[in-house]
Formats: C-alpha cells, sequence, structure tokens
C-alpha cells in the first residue's frame, strides 16, 4: 500500500484528489491538510510514502517543505502539484530534488501513474514543463550580490546586511546597484522579485 499525503490549500480540490485516490487499491490518503506547516507536522510523525505537495500554501509553500524533507533525509517522495509553469519554480524543485513536478490541469489517471512511478524511483514532469529544463537562463549575479538580494528578500536593512555580511554600507549598496543593473529594474524589490522568480535565491 502506497502512503500519501496530501497538502493542497483549497478544499474542494484537495476533497476531490482523496476522494478518487481512494478508488485506488494500492494507494491509501493518510492525511489531507490545508497548509505546509501542518503538513511538515504529519510528515515528521507520519513519514508517508508519497508526498503531494501544493506549491503555494499558507506557512510553508510546498518548495520549502521539499527543502526541508531533503535537508533531514526523510525517505518520502515528493510531488509537487501546481497551476504555474515557471521556469524558475520547476528549476528550485529540481535542486530540491523532488520526484514529480505536475500541472494540475493533467488528467487524474496521468496523477495516479506518477504516483506509482515515482514509488518505483522514477522522476516525472509534466511533458508541457519537461521543456523548459533545458531552457535555464544563465544567472548574471555573482555569489556576494546572491547573499545580499537573500538578505534584502529576508526584510533586512542596508544597515544589518552590512553588519550580518562583515561589509561597509557602501559596498552592499554597490552590490545592489550592480544587480539592479544585471536584472535591468530600477529597485532593490524588484530585483528580489526577479531573482526569485528565476530561482535564484
Amino acid at each position: 500500500m502506497i502512503r500519501v499525503l496530501l497538502a493542497e490549500d483549497q478544499q474542494m480540490l484537495r476533497g476531490a484528489l482523496t476522494s478518487l485516490l481512494s478508488f485506488e487499491t494500492d494507494i491509501e490518503v493518510i492525511a489531507e491538510v490545508s497548509d505546509g506547516q501542518k503538513a511538515w507536522e504529519c510528515i515528521q510523525s507520519d513519514v508517508p510514502d508519497v508526498c503531494i505537495l501544493d506549491i503555494e500554501m499558507p506557512n510553508l509553500t510546498g518548495l520549502e517543505l521539499a527543502e526541508k524533507i531533503k535537508n533531514d533525509q526523510l525517505p518520502c517522495k515528493v510531488m509537487i502539484v501546481t497551476t504555474f509553469a515557471r521556469p524558475g519554480y520547476l528549476q528550485k524543485a529540481m535542486d530540491c530534488e523532488v520526484n514529480g513536478y505536475l500541472l494540475k490541469d493533467e488528467p487524474i489517471d496521468y496523477l495516479i501513474e506518477t504516483i506509482r512511478k515515482v514509488m518505483n524511483g522514477e522522476k516525472v514532469v509534466s511533458r508541457d514543463l519537461a521543456a523548459t529544463l533545458f531552457m535555464k537562463e544563465q544567472n548574471p549575479l555573482n555569489e556576494r550580490e546572491i547573499a545580499v538580494l537573500q538578505l534584502v528578500k529576508e526584510g533586512f536593512t542596508t544597515s544589518e546586511i552590512s553588519k550580518k555580511l562583515f561589509l561597509t554600507k557602501g559596498t552592499i549598496r554597490n552590490y545592489l546597484s550592480t544587480s539592479i543593473q544585471k536584472l535591468h529594474v530600477e529597485s532593490r524589490q524588484q530585483a528580489v522579485h526577479i531573482a526569485s522568480d528565476k530561482g535564484w535565491l
């Protein structure tokens, strides 16, 4: 029996998927939750065989959960389901070593087939997304620029960042300025948004 945890914040979709999966004789939904934190608690206590995670959920996203599962070396297989066909999301998922990455408009039979495939050690990416893996944009930012933007994303001020990285405020401003120029945007917030969307942060 394949023990499945389903984490999806849309109640109707979550209920429908649970009902459809219950018809399969070799699949059991052991938990269905509406947010990432509840999912993480269930994953730690019940250690399901397969975690089906929505990419955008309250508290913890599917990608953040995938990273936690990887870092804690839990044996769960991870499948991300999403409405978003963004290359940045897909690349982040691949970096987290997820086993499946599916669009929500795939047929239910494809989802069920994927559950069985990932249990057998296969990796599955929705056909419409597979091509984007080969279209990864080159990241123009260097390590310092990425580190600075990551701290901006986390809400730190220029002064706080300078203390954290042991650099002067002027140097931090220079890194931010070059990041803004490289990404062809007008502000540090826009730079963070672009870099995050492309999976560089």
